[in-house]
Protein backbone atom coordinates (compact mmCIF):
# COMPACT_ATOMS: atom_id res chain seq x y z
CA UNK A 1 0.00 0.00 0.00
CA UNK A 2 1.32 3.46 -0.81
CA UNK A 3 1.90 5.94 1.93
CA UNK A 4 -1.14 8.40 0.50
CA UNK A 5 -3.50 5.82 0.55
CA UNK A 6 -6.71 6.30 4.07
CA UNK A 7 -7.54 3.20 6.08
CA UNK A 8 -11.46 2.90 6.40
CA UNK A 9 -12.51 3.43 9.97
CA UNK A 10 -16.17 3.09 9.04
CA UNK A 11 -18.68 2.20 6.43
CA UNK A 12 -21.63 3.55 4.55
CA UNK A 13 -24.49 0.93 4.23
CA UNK A 14 -26.27 2.39 1.00
CA UNK A 15 -29.27 0.03 1.83
CA UNK A 16 -32.66 0.50 -0.36
CA UNK A 17 -32.16 3.42 -3.05
CA UNK A 18 -35.86 4.14 -2.69
CA UNK A 19 -37.47 7.65 -2.05
CA UNK A 20 -38.22 8.67 1.55
CA UNK A 21 -41.62 8.23 1.62
CA UNK A 22 -40.96 4.64 0.56
CA UNK A 23 -38.59 4.15 3.09
CA UNK A 24 -40.90 5.20 5.90
CA UNK A 25 -43.29 2.56 4.49
CA UNK A 26 -41.06 0.14 4.59
CA UNK A 27 -39.53 0.72 7.72
CA UNK A 28 -43.08 0.40 9.28
CA UNK A 29 -43.95 -3.06 7.46
CA UNK A 30 -40.38 -4.80 8.41
CA UNK A 31 -40.88 -3.56 12.43
CA UNK A 32 -44.05 -5.43 12.15
CA UNK A 33 -42.16 -8.10 10.81
CA UNK A 34 -39.46 -8.33 12.84
CA UNK A 35 -42.29 -7.72 15.80
CA UNK A 36 -43.95 -11.02 14.22
CA UNK A 37 -40.63 -13.31 14.36
CA UNK A 38 -39.90 -12.15 18.26
CA UNK A 39 -43.24 -12.68 18.97
CA UNK A 40 -43.57 -16.23 17.10
CA UNK A 41 -40.20 -17.37 17.90
CA UNK A 42 -40.72 -16.55 21.50
CA UNK A 43 -44.12 -18.34 21.82
CA UNK A 44 -42.15 -21.48 20.56
CA UNK A 45 -39.72 -21.26 22.85
CA UNK A 46 -42.45 -20.32 26.20
CA UNK A 47 -44.49 -23.50 24.44
CA UNK A 48 -41.87 -25.99 24.59
CA UNK A 49 -40.14 -24.45 28.21
CA UNK A 50 -44.16 -24.70 29.47
CA UNK A 51 -45.42 -27.87 28.44
CA UNK A 52 -43.79 -31.24 29.42
CA UNK A 53 -45.17 -33.33 27.03
CA UNK A 54 -43.20 -30.76 24.29
CA UNK A 55 -39.46 -32.42 26.53
CA UNK A 56 -38.64 -34.36 23.26
CA UNK A 57 -35.00 -34.22 21.03
CA UNK A 58 -37.22 -33.03 18.15
CA UNK A 59 -38.68 -29.47 19.99
CA UNK A 60 -34.93 -29.58 21.60
CA UNK A 61 -33.90 -28.69 18.22
CA UNK A 62 -36.75 -26.79 17.55
CA UNK A 63 -35.59 -24.72 20.54
CA UNK A 64 -32.61 -23.71 18.91
CA UNK A 65 -34.06 -23.32 15.76
CA UNK A 66 -36.08 -20.72 17.22
CA UNK A 67 -32.93 -19.33 19.30
CA UNK A 68 -31.18 -18.93 16.38
CA UNK A 69 -33.69 -17.00 14.08
CA UNK A 70 -34.24 -14.43 17.19
CA UNK A 71 -31.00 -14.09 17.11
CA UNK A 72 -30.24 -13.83 13.24
CA UNK A 73 -32.95 -11.17 12.87
CA UNK A 74 -32.07 -9.31 15.49
CA UNK A 75 -28.33 -9.09 14.43
CA UNK A 76 -29.54 -7.34 10.81
CA UNK A 77 -32.84 -6.05 11.12
CA UNK A 78 -32.50 -2.69 14.26
CA UNK A 79 -30.00 -1.38 12.48
CA UNK A 80 -31.70 -1.70 8.82
CA UNK A 81 -34.53 -0.44 10.28
CA UNK A 82 -32.72 2.53 12.10
CA UNK A 83 -30.77 3.57 8.50
CA UNK A 84 -34.43 3.44 7.14
CA UNK A 85 -35.05 6.91 8.72
CA UNK A 86 -31.23 8.75 9.41
CA UNK A 87 -30.07 9.87 7.02
CA UNK A 88 -26.41 8.99 8.32
CA UNK A 89 -26.41 5.40 7.21
CA UNK A 90 -22.74 5.05 9.02
CA UNK A 91 -21.34 1.82 10.61
CA UNK A 92 -17.96 1.78 12.69
CA UNK A 93 -15.19 -1.09 11.44
CA UNK A 94 -15.06 -3.69 14.10
CA UNK A 95 -19.15 -3.04 14.94
CA UNK A 96 -19.06 -4.63 10.76
CA UNK A 97 -16.94 -7.65 11.26
CA UNK A 98 -19.10 -8.43 14.02
CA UNK A 99 -22.10 -8.12 12.42
CA UNK A 100 -20.63 -10.07 9.37
CA UNK A 101 -19.36 -12.45 12.16
CA UNK A 102 -22.67 -13.13 13.41
CA UNK A 103 -24.33 -12.74 10.18
CA UNK A 104 -22.11 -16.06 8.82
CA UNK A 105 -21.86 -18.02 12.55
CA UNK A 106 -25.97 -18.12 12.67
CA UNK A 107 -26.37 -18.95 9.61
CA UNK A 108 -24.10 -22.45 9.76
CA UNK A 109 -25.42 -23.03 13.03
CA UNK A 110 -29.11 -22.91 11.73
CA UNK A 111 -27.87 -24.97 8.78
CA UNK A 112 -26.43 -27.45 11.07
CA UNK A 113 -29.44 -27.51 13.59
CA UNK A 114 -32.02 -28.24 10.66
CA UNK A 115 -29.66 -31.86 9.66
CA UNK A 116 -30.34 -32.21 13.27
CA UNK A 117 -33.75 -32.31 13.13
CA UNK A 118 -33.98 -34.41 9.95
CA UNK A 119 -31.46 -37.00 11.95
CA UNK A 120 -34.02 -36.87 14.85
CA UNK A 121 -36.91 -37.53 12.54
CA UNK A 122 -35.12 -40.30 10.52
CA UNK A 123 -34.17 -42.31 13.88
CA UNK A 124 -38.06 -41.38 15.32
CA UNK A 125 -39.63 -42.74 12.05
CA UNK A 126 -37.12 -45.69 10.68
CA UNK A 127 -36.40 -46.84 14.09
CA UNK A 128 -38.97 -46.28 16.44
CA UNK A 129 -37.82 -48.69 18.65
CA UNK A 130 -34.53 -47.62 19.46
CA UNK A 131 -35.48 -44.03 19.42
CA UNK A 132 -34.93 -43.50 23.50
CA UNK A 133 -31.82 -44.93 23.77
CA UNK A 134 -29.90 -43.42 20.31
CA UNK A 135 -31.60 -39.98 20.83
CA UNK A 136 -30.88 -39.66 24.63
CA UNK A 137 -30.38 -36.31 25.95
CA UNK A 138 -26.57 -36.53 26.27
CA UNK A 139 -26.97 -36.98 22.75
CA UNK A 140 -29.31 -34.06 22.21
CA UNK A 141 -26.91 -31.84 23.60
CA UNK A 142 -23.67 -33.05 22.04
CA UNK A 143 -25.11 -32.44 18.38
CA UNK A 144 -26.42 -28.46 19.24
CA UNK A 145 -23.09 -27.92 20.90
CA UNK A 146 -21.42 -29.20 18.49
CA UNK A 147 -23.97 -27.31 15.74
CA UNK A 148 -23.28 -23.78 17.35
CA UNK A 149 -19.25 -24.56 17.76
CA UNK A 150 -18.92 -25.67 14.14
CA UNK A 151 -20.96 -22.45 12.76
CA UNK A 152 -19.52 -20.16 15.18
CA UNK A 153 -15.67 -21.60 13.96
CA UNK A 154 -16.34 -21.35 10.08
CA UNK A 155 -17.51 -17.64 10.67
CA UNK A 156 -14.65 -16.96 12.77
CA UNK A 157 -12.26 -18.40 9.92
CA UNK A 158 -14.72 -15.96 7.28
CA UNK A 159 -13.69 -12.98 9.78
CA UNK A 160 -9.92 -13.98 10.28
CA UNK A 161 -9.38 -13.68 6.24
CA UNK A 162 -11.22 -10.89 5.81
CA UNK A 163 -8.82 -9.13 8.64
CA UNK A 164 -6.33 -9.52 6.85
CA UNK A 165 -7.33 -8.01 4.07
CA UNK A 166 -6.38 -3.93 3.88
CA UNK A 167 -9.47 -1.52 3.44
CA UNK A 168 -8.37 1.73 2.09
CA UNK A 169 -11.48 3.18 0.17
CA UNK A 170 -14.41 2.82 -0.81
CA UNK A 171 -16.17 3.09 1.84
CA UNK A 172 -19.87 2.38 0.59
CA UNK A 173 -21.52 -1.44 1.08
CA UNK A 174 -24.33 -1.53 -1.52
CA UNK A 175 -26.43 -3.45 1.07
CA UNK A 176 -28.29 -2.96 4.38
CA UNK A 177 -25.79 -4.77 6.91
CA UNK A 178 -22.33 -5.75 6.58
CA UNK A 179 -23.03 -9.04 4.41
CA UNK A 180 -19.33 -10.62 3.47
CA UNK A 181 -19.71 -10.99 -0.14
CA UNK A 182 -20.80 -6.81 -0.17
CA UNK A 183 -17.92 -6.01 2.25
CA UNK A 184 -15.08 -8.00 0.18
CA UNK A 185 -15.84 -5.75 -3.09
CA UNK A 186 -14.07 -2.98 -1.08
CA UNK A 187 -11.38 -4.69 0.07
CA UNK A 188 -7.85 -3.35 -1.78
CA UNK A 189 -6.40 -6.43 -2.33
CA UNK A 190 -7.22 -10.07 -3.57
CA UNK A 191 -10.20 -12.08 -2.51
CA UNK A 192 -9.11 -14.59 -4.27
CA UNK A 193 -8.46 -17.15 -1.08
CA UNK A 194 -11.58 -15.69 0.53
CA UNK A 195 -13.54 -16.83 -2.40
CA UNK A 196 -12.60 -20.02 -2.67
CA UNK A 197 -12.69 -20.63 1.07
CA UNK A 198 -16.51 -19.02 0.70
CA UNK A 199 -17.45 -21.39 -1.57
CA UNK A 200 -15.88 -24.75 -0.19
CA UNK A 201 -17.90 -23.95 3.09
CA UNK A 202 -20.70 -23.38 1.45
CA UNK A 203 -20.49 -27.01 -0.11
CA UNK A 204 -19.22 -28.11 3.57
CA UNK A 205 -22.49 -26.76 5.04
CA UNK A 206 -24.92 -26.33 2.67
CA UNK A 207 -24.70 -29.21 -0.39
CA UNK A 208 -23.22 -31.85 2.66
CA UNK A 209 -26.05 -31.08 4.57
CA UNK A 210 -28.53 -30.47 2.14
CA UNK A 211 -27.62 -34.00 0.71
CA UNK A 212 -27.93 -35.93 4.41
CA UNK A 213 -31.60 -34.21 4.74
CA UNK A 214 -32.48 -35.37 1.23
CA UNK A 215 -31.46 -39.12 2.33
CA UNK A 216 -32.85 -39.30 5.84
CA UNK A 217 -36.51 -38.13 4.20
CA UNK A 218 -36.00 -40.24 1.11
CA UNK A 219 -35.87 -43.10 3.69
CA UNK A 220 -38.83 -40.97 6.03
CA UNK A 221 -40.85 -40.88 3.20
CA UNK A 222 -40.56 -45.02 2.40
CA UNK A 223 -40.97 -45.62 6.00
CA UNK A 224 -43.97 -43.48 6.10
CA UNK A 225 -45.61 -45.49 3.39
CA UNK A 226 -45.35 -48.82 5.16
CA UNK A 227 -47.56 -47.40 8.12
CA UNK A 228 -50.57 -49.22 8.51
CA UNK A 229 -52.41 -46.65 10.74
CA UNK A 230 -53.79 -43.76 9.04
CA UNK A 231 -53.16 -41.34 12.04
CA UNK A 232 -49.79 -42.77 12.41
CA UNK A 233 -49.00 -41.80 8.92
CA UNK A 234 -50.93 -38.43 8.68
CA UNK A 235 -48.63 -37.25 12.27
CA UNK A 236 -45.40 -38.30 10.54
CA UNK A 237 -46.48 -36.42 7.43
CA UNK A 238 -47.76 -33.48 9.32
CA UNK A 239 -43.93 -33.21 11.71
CA UNK A 240 -41.80 -33.84 8.35
CA UNK A 241 -44.09 -31.81 6.08
CA UNK A 242 -43.08 -28.67 8.47
CA UNK A 243 -39.35 -29.42 8.15
CA UNK A 244 -38.92 -29.78 4.88
CA UNK A 245 -40.99 -26.65 4.51
CA UNK A 246 -38.20 -24.96 6.63
CA UNK A 247 -35.35 -26.94 4.60
CA UNK A 248 -36.75 -25.94 1.57
CA UNK A 249 -36.95 -22.03 2.04
CA UNK A 250 -33.05 -22.20 4.24
CA UNK A 251 -31.81 -23.86 2.11
CA UNK A 252 -32.89 -22.76 -1.66
CA UNK A 253 -32.01 -19.46 -0.63
CA UNK A 254 -28.66 -20.38 0.61
CA UNK A 255 -27.49 -21.99 -2.19
CA UNK A 256 -29.44 -19.41 -4.77
CA UNK A 257 -27.20 -16.79 -2.74
CA UNK A 258 -24.02 -18.07 -2.37
CA UNK A 259 -23.14 -20.67 -5.01
CA UNK A 260 -25.73 -20.17 -7.68
CA UNK A 261 -24.22 -17.53 -11.07
CA UNK A 262 -24.42 -14.22 -10.22
CA UNK A 263 -27.54 -12.12 -12.57
CA UNK A 264 -26.76 -9.04 -13.86
CA UNK A 265 -27.56 -7.17 -10.62
CA UNK A 266 -26.09 -9.12 -8.10
CA UNK A 267 -26.13 -6.63 -5.00
CA UNK A 268 -29.75 -5.92 -6.11
CA UNK A 269 -30.46 -9.85 -5.49
CA UNK A 270 -28.13 -10.08 -2.57
CA UNK A 271 -29.99 -7.65 -0.99
CA UNK A 272 -33.47 -9.33 -1.33
CA UNK A 273 -32.11 -12.78 -0.51
CA UNK A 274 -30.63 -11.38 2.46
CA UNK A 275 -33.93 -9.87 3.71
CA UNK A 276 -35.43 -13.42 2.89
CA UNK A 277 -32.95 -14.46 5.09
CA UNK A 278 -32.75 -12.34 8.14
CA UNK A 279 -36.43 -11.27 8.26
CA UNK A 280 -38.73 -13.64 5.99
CA UNK A 281 -37.25 -16.99 6.74
CA UNK A 282 -37.08 -16.41 11.13
CA UNK A 283 -40.53 -14.71 10.94
CA UNK A 284 -41.58 -18.02 8.77
CA UNK A 285 -40.34 -20.76 10.94
CA UNK A 286 -42.91 -20.49 13.95
CA UNK A 287 -46.07 -20.48 11.56
CA UNK A 288 -45.28 -23.12 9.77
CA UNK A 289 -44.64 -25.25 12.95
CA UNK A 290 -48.00 -23.77 14.68
CA UNK A 291 -49.74 -24.31 11.70
CA UNK A 292 -48.31 -27.65 10.32
CA UNK A 293 -47.40 -29.24 14.11
CA UNK A 294 -50.46 -30.48 15.57
CA UNK A 295 -48.31 -31.18 19.23
CA UNK A 296 -47.27 -27.11 18.61
CA UNK A 297 -51.19 -26.50 18.09
CA UNK A 298 -52.43 -28.69 21.10
CA UNK A 299 -49.60 -27.21 23.82
CA UNK A 300 -50.84 -23.96 22.69
CA UNK A 301 -54.54 -24.57 23.46
CA UNK A 302 -53.44 -26.10 26.83
CA UNK A 303 -51.41 -22.72 27.81
CA UNK A 304 -54.37 -20.69 26.53
CA UNK A 305 -56.87 -23.46 28.47
CA UNK A 306 -55.13 -23.08 31.99
CA UNK A 307 -54.36 -18.99 31.52
CA UNK A 308 -58.35 -18.72 30.89
CA UNK A 309 -58.85 -21.16 34.43
CA UNK A 310 -56.72 -19.48 36.43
Amino acid sequence: MTENQTWVTEFILLGFPLSPLTQVFLFGLFSLFYAFTLLGNSTILGLIWLDSRLHTPMYFFLSHLAVVDIAYASNNVPKMLANLLNKEKTISFVPCIMQTFLYMAFAHTECLILVMMSYDRYVAICHPLRYTVVMNWRVCTVQAVISWACGSLLALVHVVLILRLPFCGPHEINHFFCEILSVLKLACADTWLNQVVIFTASVFILVGPLCLVLVSYTRILLAILRIQSGEGRRKAFSTCSSHLCVVGLFFGSAIVMYMAPKSHHPEEQQKILSLFYSLFNPMLNPLIYSLRNTDVKGALRRVLWLERSM
